[in-house]
């Protein structure tokens, strides 16, 4: 499925900062973003990523912060701030 064809059935850009736990050093804690198009709240594409991880990976899971944002979202509108004439 193409990108866009995702984002029309609601698939938002989600970035996941993952904190992990090196293999030689336990008490150091590494940083890795993932990010693709996912659906919120479930987020099954980043809970296929983190099962592969876990089966797979030798740095266990600390922790996992998740952001997202709608790509295709209605227009905004603002209103100015202020009117100015000049003559």
């Amino acid at each position: 499925m193409s990108d866009f064809v995702r984002q029309l059935n609601d698939y938002r850009l989600t970035t996941a900062e993952i904190l992990y736990h090196l293999p030689d050093h336990p008490a150091l804690l590494q940083s890795y973003i993932w990010q693709e198009y996912d659906l919120a709240p479930r987020y099954p594409e980043l809970r296929k990523f983190l099962d592969f991880w876990e089966k797979n990976l030798d740095g266990p899971l600390h922790s996992v912060k998740v952001a997202n944002v709608p790509i295709i979202k209605p227009g905004e509108t603002r209103f100015a701030d202020a009117y100015l004439t000049l003559h």
